[in-house]
């Protein structure tokens, strides 16, 4: 970032940076624009997002994707019924001189995928809260700290599949995204056998340095928000708690419990980088409408009477909006 004079040059510089990025990242990945779109939006907030799809839909390709597009260390863990939480923080072993030694796991990775997080017990999945919040690993009493930036960039198959197990509140809670792929149009699918079925090979560059990245996010807090743009977040993400003064009939009907104060933190931070990305100084209420979807969808716990009727948290979220 010292190579701009100030910070409306470096956001003017974060416009041009995201349309490399995503130039690099069309290259392999055909559609999918909103989720490309998020995933961005999460990086530069400093943020973690969880890809959520059937299998097949390229949520593994998309990260490793946007991985070689950063220049930054990346590891990806392949989460089974049988891993253990040292499989990922790393352990202490005994070296040569008979001494302990701290052994790293493949978390100390400035992007780590973490493959089908769903597919292993809620005991391992927790092995990630105090990486994903703290941004730290502790083990035995000793503090080691993550590379910076640092985040963890999850896929998930969908819950109703055999052999999955279902993520903690709190697990979901440290995701600033929760995003949905959703199957590509016939012309995209077309597209995609062509590109894939063929003899060439895609190189993705690098376009975005660790210093560029961490810059970005120092530019993201700085970014100045009205505050009627504050009372909104915070008065949108109140509308979701059931029983409370804000809540509307439909969520007392159908939420046993809404989104926390995080949630109002992530909804102004990422219509700040919203608004950097579309070439604005400042976010406005639609900056806010636009990522809160991604924010709300994994923080409402529908009740019994939502899930027998076939009301999804997308719809919750519409009526409020």
């Amino acid at each position: 970032m010292t190579d701009f004079k100030d910070d409306k040059k470096a956001a003017d510089g974060l416009v041009l940076k995201v349309q490399e990025l995503k130039a690099e990242i069309g290259k392999v990945i055909i559609g999918q624009d909103e989720v490309v779109n998020g995933v961005i939006t999460s990086i530069i907030s400093n943020g973690h997002a969880l890809l959520i799809g059937v299998p097949g839909l390229a949520k593994t390709l998309l990260i490793k994707t946007i991985s070689e597009a950063l220049d930054m260390s990346f590891n990806r863990i392949q989460f089974t019924p049988d891993l253990m939480p040292s499989d990922i923080v790393g352990s202490e072993i005994l070296d040569d001189s008979r001494n302990f030694k701290f052994n790293k796991g493949p978390v100390f990775a400035n992007i780590v995928l973490a493959d089908e997080i769903n597919r292993t017990p809620p005991k391992t999945q927790a092995a990630l809260l105090e990486a994903m919040q703290e941004k730290t690993v502790t083990v035995n009493g000793t503090e080691y700290s993550l590379p910076k930036p640092f985040f963890v960039l999850a896929t998930q198959n969908p819950i109703e599949q055999e052999g999955t197990y279902p993520l903690p509140e709190a697990q979901l809670d440290r995701f600033m995204f929760n995003m949905v792929l959703d199957y590509p149009s016939t012309a995209e699918e077309i597209n995609i056998v062509k590109a894939t079925t063929s003899h060439k090979s895609i190189h993705v560059n690098n376009v975005v340095s660790q210093e560029e990245i961490i810059g970005f996010q120092n530019l993201v807090r700085k970014v100045p928000v009205a505050d009627n743009v504050f009372e909104y977040a915070v008065k949108l993400v109140g509308r979701t708690r059931a029983g409370r003064e804000l809540a509307t009939d439909q969520i007392n009907k159908y939420v046993d419990y809404g989104a926390g104060p995080r949630a109002s933190q992530y909804l102004i931070v990422g219509a700040k980088a919203n608004a950097l990305m579309t070439g604005k100084f400042s976010p406005d209420i639609e900056d806010v409408q636009a990522v809160a979807k991604m924010v709300l969808r994994h923080r409402i716990v529908r009740n019994y009477k939502a899930e027998a009727e076939g009301i999804s948290s997308e719809s919750i979220i519409e009526s409020i909006l």
